[in-house]
């Protein structure tokens, strides 16, 4: 999975064809309501660290900055203390960041003071995949001749806490271990707030009971893609991330719970206004703002973005 998503020809890295946002769309793509959403929470943020003259943000996984161009737009409060950390892997990615930010591909070394940003990173992680067969077997890929093959391994021993005694013949779990040390290190260095976006599950056991194919999904040219062994580099490989393998969160809100709680509402109704003024000879900013209508829409729809969870990790 690392390799198929990260390695040279991998699909977040390789520039070409494979990794390009239109893959799928992510809630700043929508639009940029969502962008001016996190920029309230950024005020919130930087007001109750006291107003510093400097207030960081890291954003890991920024694509091609698109969050990170909604918020510098927004012009937050904290704008002039503002210093936006975009941090992305794929080199083509990150030329398309914004003026404005700093653009890394890794997070800095030491402590980090402010907010760190992650909008579905936490499901693209490398995660091992555990098979049942009258015992746990943790499965693996193969190469050979003929292409990847996959292969069980030996029964786990000891057997990882998370994963139920019995369940039916082939039920499969994640493990998410890689995910779990990544929130683990950003809270050993944070003096802050982790907020991580993502289609979050409540445990393990919940997707053991439900057929596989339901949450571990690939995704290519906006539509499910074929099984994760199919055409590596070319689709995106992405599992429901088991928040019980995870470090124990602040707080867990709906992400339309999260958007409200940080000033929705009030934005939409804004645009609305702005809108009502402006229809008879609308300008772009009347345009844009009549757009927050639709794009709240899209961002809460409990069958989609609004589906996800906003988790919280304060330090």
């Amino acid at each position: 999975m690392a390799d198929a998503l990260y390695g040279s020809n991998g699909f977040y890295t390789s520039g070409g064809l494979a990794g390009r946002r239109g893959d799928f769309i992510t809630s700043p793509e929508i639009g940029p309501l969502f962008g001016a959403v996190v920029a309230r929470f950024l005020d919130a943020e930087w007001n109750a660290a006291g107003s510093p003259s400097v207030f960081n943000v890291y954003e890991v996984g920024a694509g091609p900055g698109t969050l990170a161009r909604s918020v510098v737009t927004a012009e937050p409060k904290c704008f002039n203390a503002l210093k936006y950390h975009a941090i992305e892997i794929a080199d083509h990615q990150r030329e398309a960041h914004p003026s404005g930010v700093t653009s890394l591909n890794s997070l800095p070394e030491g402590d980090l003071h402010g907010v760190v940003l992650a909008n579905e990173l936490l499901d693209n992680l490398p995660f091992r995949l555990a098979v049942f067969d009258g015992t746990w077997r943790e499965a693996f890929v193969a190469e050979t001749s003929s292409g990847a093959q996959e292969l069980l391994s030996a029964p786990f021993d000891p057997r990882p806490p998370v994963l139920p005694a019995q369940a039916v013949h082939g039920a499969r779990a994640p493990l998410i271990d890689e995910a779990a040390s990544w929130v683990n290190g950003i809270g050993e260095r944070l003096k802050g707030t982790l907020v991580a976006f993502d289609y979050f599950t409540p445990t393990t056991s919940g997707l053991v009971e439900r057929p596989w194919r339901e949450w571990l999904r690939t995704y290519r040219s906006h539509e499910r893609g074929g099984h994760y062994l199919m055409s590596p580099g070319e689709q995106d490989i992405t599992t429901e991330v088991p928040i019980d393998q995870l470090p124990k969160p602040s707080t867990v809100r709906s992400q339309s719970q999260w958007l409200e709680l940080h000033g929705l509402s009030e934005l939409v109704e804004e645009g609305r206004r702005e809108w009502e003024k402006n229809a008879a000879r609308p300008d772009v900013r009347a345009l844009k703002m009549r757009s927050r209508i639709s794009e709240a829409e899209a961002l809460t729809d409990p069958e989609g973005l609004g589906g996800f969870l906003a988790i919280e990790w304060r330090q």
